[in-house]
């Protein structure tokens, strides 16, 4: 699918993967809606990309501000892609150092951003583009964000791995039951990118973390995230994968 004159929607998009997606598409001549908190830096990042950016402020994982978010594309026109990046992090033990059982409501609460905040979107997403004429051979593109942790989680990211590992575990299911509409569903895996979740780190652990990528030997930019993105758009038979974007990185225990 080319991207010139569509609509597309990114969430997440105030700031790291998502702002970057946002960007790239712009530049390759999209329309989009950045949905992200009220609380973001949404609304100055939509001024700073130009007039083809709108902010719609919108919690994933709320129906009701989600199906907003996704008719506001309609500005922009029908809506034919979607690169959902919202999500979280947060550290968590089975067992915490006095053999106490770890929280279920944290764990709960990132299954729910990241896990069920995914299907809403992409439920919500696919019901819109189903309803759009045809372009050539599909409709629309949704393209989900997961994590190589969910393939080598860490110790302490059980709430994070298992989430991500269900976004995987979702694509496939996804690809195959959208086929018939038009509509092609893939994720990214990024391994360590360097975002807003990393910027409180030292920069000697940064360093030191970009160092463990056997190649290249630094941390991922942004920027590397929505090349892909923008790929899996304009590329129609991937489908149904997950991509990992890691630099050969396979994560330690711990």
């Amino acid at each position: 699918m080319e991207l010139k004159g569509i609509a597309a929607l990114v969430t997440g998009g105030a700031s790291g993967l998502g702002r970057a997606s946002a960007e790239r598409l712009v530049e390759q001549g999209a329309r989009v809606v950045i949905v992200d908190l009220p609380t973001s830096a949404g609304a100055e990042t939509a001024r700073a990309i130009g007039p083809s950016a709108k902010f719609v402020a919108a919690d994933v994982t709320n129906e009701e501000q989600m199906q907003a978010a996704v008719e506001a594309t309609a500005e922009f026109g029908d809506l034919r892609a979607v690169v959902h990046c919202a999500g979280r992090g947060g550290a968590l033990r089975i067992l915490d150092k006095e053999g106490n059982p770890g929280s279920l409501d944290h764990y709960e609460g990132i299954v729910r951003l990241n896990l069920v905040g995914s299907f809403n979107v992409l439920r919500l997403a696919a019901a819109r583009m189903a309803k759009a004429e045809a372009m050539g051979e599909e409709r629309g593109v949704i393209i989900l964000t997961a994590s190589i942790a969910a393939y080598e989680g860490q110790i302490g990211q059980i709430p994070y791995a298992s989430s991500k590992a269900g976004i995987v575990g979702m694509t496939l299911v996804a690809a195959r039951d959208l086929a018939s509409r038009g509509i092609r569903v893939c994720t990214i895996a990024p391994g360590i990118f360097d975002t807003p979740l990393l910027a409180r780190l030292p920069e000697p652990v940064k360093a030191s973390l970009g160092a463990s990528v056997p190649n290249p030997a630094r941390l991922g930019r942004p920027e590397e995230f929505a090349l892909l993105a923008e790929h899996i758009i304009r590329n129609p038979m991937l489908n149904g994968e997950t991509i990992r974007l890691d630099g050969a990185l396979r994560m330690a225990p711990r």
